[in-house]
């Protein structure tokens, strides 16, 4: 492994760590970016979301482009971004409001 790929990997397991971490925190606390907070409306689903970007982009990153030997499968990073675009679906839908709730209104008679 040359320096420039071994330099590469560990860039990318920083980075997919780093997020991997802020996602935990969203799906467990509720804690989101301080930059984010005002946009996201369910910071569980957000971190959910995050969770699964961080996900997807080990798959892409190490079975791709830093897998270093090639695989019999050329098409599994591919999936990694399939996950990524499930995940950022997950963040869209947290900023958005979620439904209300029925059950605990009271009727007026």
């Amino acid at each position: 492994m040359s320096a420039m790929h071994l330099a590469l990997v560990s860039i990318g397991v920083a980075v997919v760590t780093a997020a991997a971490l802020a996602g935990v925190a969203g799906v467990t606390t509720g804690w989101t970016l301080p930059f984010r907070r005002e946009r996201i409306l369910r910071p569980k689903l957000w971190g959910a979301g995050l969770l699964l970007i961080a996900f997807g982009t080990a798959f892409f990153l190490f079975l791709g482009p830093l897998g270093g030997t090639p695989t019999r499968h050329p098409y599994l990073p591919f999936l990694g971004i399939a996950v990524n675009f499930g995940g950022l679906a997950l963040q869209l839908l947290a900023q958005r409001p979620g439904r209300a709730d029925l059950r605990s209104t009271k009727s007026a008679s």
